[in-house]
């Protein structure tokens, strides 16, 4: 049951951590992106490129590379967004191996649970001689505890896995268009 507590603690701890996180990073990049524009339309590029040094790098640095958009050819440009975008995606999925790993071993520990008391209850057996219900029901009790209690906090974990997949899917879209209007914005002025 100690590694199911844990479990369950850690749970709890990666979910509260990402709603944090992700929250923050909405935030931090919706600012970035107007304070950004309304210097563009200034034709302010500096400025605008001394926002994004100063923002957390998973914003900054795709937003640095919109402004690369006027310096390069097209296809290199696409690239390096593209490998910019990446590194923001795993930064925003950290610790989500937390959630997957607890979902898919939890089960597993619940089980070993189960096999140990189911174990007990045959040494209690052998101990005492007897057999009957009242003999073994305290290891058949601990046995369908820790298998409920398995069940549990891997449901919890892949409900929250799922929830926040589905999160950042939405936030990384939302953000991946943000950089490109900037970017044809900024394309935009040079014409």
């Amino acid at each position: 049951m100690v590694p199911l507590l844990i479990g369950s603690l850690l749970i709890w701890a990666v979910a509260i951590e990402k709603i944090l996180f992700l929250n923050h990073f909405k935030k931090q990049y919706k600012q970035l992106h107007e304070k950004a524009a309304q210097l563009i339309a200034l034709k302010n590029f500096n400025e605008a490129k001394g926002l994004c040094h100063n923002a957390h790098p998973l914003i900054g640095a795709p937003y640095l590379s919109a402004f690369q958009k006027r310096e390069m050819k097209l296809d290199e440009w696409e690239g390096r967004l593209e490998r910019r975008f990446t590194e923001t995606r795993q930064g925003l999925k950290r610790f989500l191996w937390i959630l997957g790993t607890i979902a898919s071993s939890a089960p597993f520990i619940g089980l070993y649970g189960t096999v140990v008391g189911i174990i007990k209850s045959f040494e209690e057996i052998s101990r005492t001689g007897q057999s009957g219900f009242a003999v073994v029901a305290g290891g058949l009790s601990e046995a369908l505890i820790a298998t409920a209690a398995g069940i549990l906090v891997a449901v919890m974990a892949v409900i929250f896995y799922n929830f926040f997949q589905t999160k950042i899917s939405v936030i990384s879209l939302e953000f991946r268009n943000s950089v490109a209007d900037l970017a044809d914005e900024i394309k935009g002025l040079d014409s």
